[in-house]
């Protein structure tokens, strides 16, 4: 109701207390029955770890939808990808969830939901960044049509002096203003649009565990 105080549960709070794993000591020793190779694997493996108080805390607070299909939290997004921003690819998403919550269930749908999220981000990121390229390209191109017919104009055309002089002044700022910009997307493009391809990218092949505490 309009006027009623919010109660202080319902207000929107950072749901991930998030905490950077950093790679184990040397000191630690295979277990038996791994190679040592595998070991080295393991060890280089990035972990970034998100304690949970529950499950909903990935999700929206307004979807009520199945796991499998929910919108996922701008809370853990946000965290995840605060501290993944300068991991290189082949991280480990580790969720910390509470051992009496525990579900297999859930987590098997958790998991795909997580997946299907970042696989389908990454690839209209990755196509925003080829889309923006090409208008890039267009705009050089349509600089340069622009000067050919500015071209041809003054010199196939028998104008008067304040007509030439007109379309000379129209026409070749024109070209050069598109064909620049043009060149200036192509070698400066926006870094959002990086950023957020390479965030989805890692997630999209990171692998996704559930721990509990």
């Amino acid at each position: 109701m309009e006027g009623e105080a919010v109660p202080e549960q319902n207000v929107q709070k950072d749901k991930a207390i998030v905490k950077q794993a950093t790679t184990p000591p040397a000191e630690t020793k295979p277990q038996a029955g791994v190679s040592e190779s595998e070991m080295k694997g393991m060890l280089s493996k990035v972990e970034v770890s998100l304690v949970l108080d529950t499950y909903d805390d990935i999700f929206s607070d307004f979807d009520p939808r199945p796991y499998n299909k929910r919108t996922l939290s701008e809370d853990f997004l946000v965290a995840a990808r605060r501290f993944a921003r300068d991991k290189d690819e082949g991280i480990e998403l580790r969720l910390l969830i509470p051992k009496a919550l525990h579900s297999t269930t859930s987590e098997d749908l958790i998991k795909q939901r997580l997946k299907e999220h970042f696989r389908r981000h990454y690839k209209a990121s990755k196509k925003a960044r080829i889309k923006y390229r090409q208008q890039a390209i267009m705009l050089v191109i349509a600089g340069v049509i622009i000067g050919m017919v500015d071209a041809l104009l003054l010199s196939n055309l028998n104008l008067d002096t304040i007509l030439s002089d007109a379309i000379g002044i129209i026409f070749t700022p024109a070209s050069w203003f598109t064909i620049w910009t043009g060149f200036e997307h192509l070698v400066i493009p926006p870094e959002h649009l990086a950023v957020d391809e390479a965030f989805n990218k890692k997630f999209e092949s990171a692998k996704i565990t559930f721990t509990t505490y």
